[in-house]
């Protein structure tokens, strides 16, 4: 496998605003419907979505969130997505090159999906803390992924999710919401306990981490 970079994704937005065929392809609109049941009818309230590419996801997301932050790494994609979700106008479309702080601290869903075989092993790493400290007790990480290689990636597809969720040092519980030949769409819950105090806690001691 021979990795692509942010220059690489750029080059193919510029030279087409739907490389991968995302709004076009059957199979893409079947995975986007799994995205969309995995995050539940909704409204919530604050979504997070990585690596937001064209867009094409953003604009179905945006229906079921109050708000939502869609991130893209390169000025093109990003460009593409606002183009995308510019009549949802609590939508917004954002650049964030991972890793990086996330544009604000809780979220009740956060959604990533075809991203994290891109990104080198510590990059994946520092994603993960990110999402453990940013997703509230309660919420959702909706995750959809490859499940076989592409010459392009930097990290293998196979158990990539699951690998995502260890990094977190999270307990979770998770459900398989679409499993297909060739991707598969989970749907995660950060598992939580009641403390004294009557607020919820996760049930082991999370290290701290620094953004």
């Amino acid at each position: 496998m021979r990795p692509i970079d942010l220059t690489g994704f750029a080059e193919k937005f510029a030279a087409h605003d739907d490389p991968w065929r995302t709004y076009s392809n059957r199979d893409e609109a079947v995975k986007r419907a799994a995205i969309l049941h995995a995050l539940g009818p909704g409204p919530l309230g604050r979504v997070l979505e990585l690596g937001s590419g064209n867009g094409s996801n953003s604009r179905v997301i945006a229906a079921r969130a109050l708000r939502l932050h869609a991130t893209e790494g390169t000025v093109e994609g990003t460009a593409l997505t606002a183009r995308a979700i510019a009549d949802r106008p609590r939508a917004r479309a954002i650049r964030l090159a991972l890793p990086a702080r996330f544009p604000q601290r809780d979220y009740d869903a956060i959604v990533i999906a075809e991203l994290l075989y891109y990104l080198a092993p510590q990059a994946m790493r520092h994603v993960a803390k990110c999402v453990a400290q940013a997703l509230r007790p309660g919420g959702r990480l909706v995750l959809a992924h490859h499940r076989i290689d592409y010459y392009d990636f930097a990290q293998h597809a196979a158990g990539i999710q699951q690998r995502f969720l260890d990094l977190t040092d999270l307990p979770w519980q998770t459900d398989t919401v679409r499993r297909r030949k060739n991707w598969h769409v989970i749907v995660a819950r950060p598992i939580c306990k009641p403390n004294p105090g009557g607020q919820p806690s996760y049930s082991f001691h999370s290290p701290a981490f620094r953004r």
